[in-house]
């Protein structure tokens, strides 16, 4: 009997969703949602009427709650997502350090330098900090926030000179 209602619930959720996100109002009786074939092969038809009643009461309970959370969560992870992928753009997005790497190779510092990252993004040098007679491939790098500004700083793994920077993708 739990296996059948449980089996009916998960049914009734996946084709519930969608209905629940066009309208906030109550389901439809799980006796109307189901075929009768449906309804007898679930063993329901051997509910009391308060039986039926109270599970209908909890159906649409746990669809409620259920679908709310679903949105929370989602919203979280849409935030989330949209603080990650806009990081070191000027007053938008998370300030959490990015480690990355360097696609292709390093030369050094030099004002003016844009440097692509392995996760897409490209940074532009904006101060005269230079790290001159450096070439290594696909570095490991580190680009840090300022803890007052918008500013960034990339350091490249294993040396201690960092150049100040400014996303630009």
């Amino acid at each position: 009997m739990r296996s059948s209602i449980l089996l009916v619930f998960t049914l009734l959720l996946g084709c519930a969703l969608p209905a629940f996100a066009q309208s906030p109002a109550a389901q439809p009786p799980i006796e109307q949602a189901m075929t009768p074939e449906q309804f007898k092969a679930a063993g329901l038809d051997k509910l009391s009427a308060d039986e039926l009643a109270n599970l209908n009461t909890w159906l649409n309970r746990t669809i409620t709650t259920e679908t709310a959370r679903a949105a929370e969560q989602a919203a979280v992870q849409a935030t989330e997502k949209v603080e990650t992928e806009n990081r070191g753009f000027f007053h938008f997005g998370s300030s959490d350090p990015i480690e990355a790497k360097i696609a292709g190779q390093f030369s050094g510092f030099r004002k003016g330098n844009t440097y692509t990252l392995d996760n897409g993004q490209q940074w532009r040098q904006t101060d005269t900090a230079s790290l001159a007679g450096v070439r290594v491939e696909n570095p490991a790098v580190k680009i840090t926030p300022s803890l007052i500004g918008n500013t960034w700083y990339l350091r490249i793994d294993g040396y201690n000179t960092r150049a100040k920077v400014e996303r630009i993708k």
